[in-house]
């Protein structure tokens, strides 16, 4: 039986769910985890939290609750690990001025972490992600590459003068960057994780009423991916999004396959993708530099023509 309170529900394959309480009040609902991309506890924690969180920003909502999601493997690793990780989770959510109430957690073999989250937001002012308009400006909010400096890491590959900046972005919270764009006033946004960004630009468009059109040449990278990317330093999740959503994206034959490598790369609290009118994006792109959001850039527009498709120029 359809509930006639879901505003965003499974079905949409949004961020986060919507459930209207009230003509003023709805509630956003979303719960994410992750396995450690980084040595340090405390800032894996830190990474975590900011990750779980986005999901409600990407919504235009605020975040006012979280339950810790945990997985620990008590035979293999000393608690102190533990603690770090729920410290750091801890120093995120008073960042963001979340109330911690509780949590979960599990003894497995693999370590992960993450919290479920409440938001709230006006029933009239969800932000979806599949609502752009033709002629609306794309603005990303981070650079991307992640995955790619993470598999480095991983590989000794990466030091710390590549590996700092991208741990500084995913530590970032997305919250003044969905201020400002409930501020503007939006079409459509979507947070940058695991689809990469190719595969969640193309969450904006699944209804196949527009197309999407990206520049690479504008689209802020990580020091280093490129570089990475050409070695092969490419995690399993970017192959995996390279093979779900080849299919929908038709690139400019000086595309290569190292910069496709980038655009699918799988990220860890990436940005937000946010689709603007074209009157705003001026505008909002200002406020985002004049707020401290420096590699916020408008990387492409929602087009007409091919619909359901992403078209990336050079």
């Amino acid at each position: 039986m359809h509930d006639p309170n879901i505003i965003v529900g499974m079905e949409s394959g949004d961020d986060a769910g919507v459930y209207r309480l009230s003509d003023e009040l709805a509630v956003i609902q979303t719960v994410d985890f992750i396995t450690p991309i980084v040595d340090d506890p405390f800032t894996f924690g830190q990474i975590a939290a900011a990750n779980s969180l986005s999901d409600v920003y990407a919504m235009g909502g605020r975040p006012v609750t979280a339950m810790n999601v945990v997985c620990f493997p008590v035979g293999s690793q000393d608690i102190s690990v533990l603690q770090d990780i729920l410290r750091g989770g801890l120093d995120k959510l008073r960042e963001a001025g979340v109330a911690l109430l509780g949590g979960h957690s599990v003894e497995d073999q693999e370590l992960k972490y993450g919290l479920s989250v409440t938001g709230v937001v006006h029933p009239s002012k969800v932000i979806a992600k599949d609502t752009a308009q033709v002629g609306d400006r794309l603005i990303l909010t981070k650079p991307i590459g992640t995955g790619i400096v993470t598999t480095a890491l991983k590989g000794g590959e990466a030091d710390e003068s590549i590996v700092g900046p991208v741990v500084r972005s995913m530590v970032e919270l997305n919250k003044k960057a969905a201020e400002l764009m409930v501020e503007t006033g939006v079409s459509a946004c979507t947070d940058v994780t695991g689809f990469g960004l190719l595969g969640h630009a193309r969450g904006m468009v699944v209804k196949g009423s527009a197309g999407i059109e990206i520049r690479m040449s504008a689209v802020p990278v990580f020091d280093g991916v490129r570089e990475f990317a050409e070695m092969g330093l490419v995690p399993a999740g970017t192959r995996r999004n390279m093979e779900f959503h080849r299919k929908d994206v038709e690139a400019d034959s000086a595309i290569g396959e190292e910069s496709l490598d980038i655009l699918f790369d799988a990220q860890t609290s990436g940005g937000l993708l946010i689709a603007v009118q074209d009157r705003k994006a001026e505008s909002l792109l200002k406020a985002m530099h004049d707020n401290g959001i420096e590699s916020a850039a408008v990387i492409g527009e929602i087009v007409d023509e091919p619909r359901g498709k992403i078209i990336v120029r050079g």
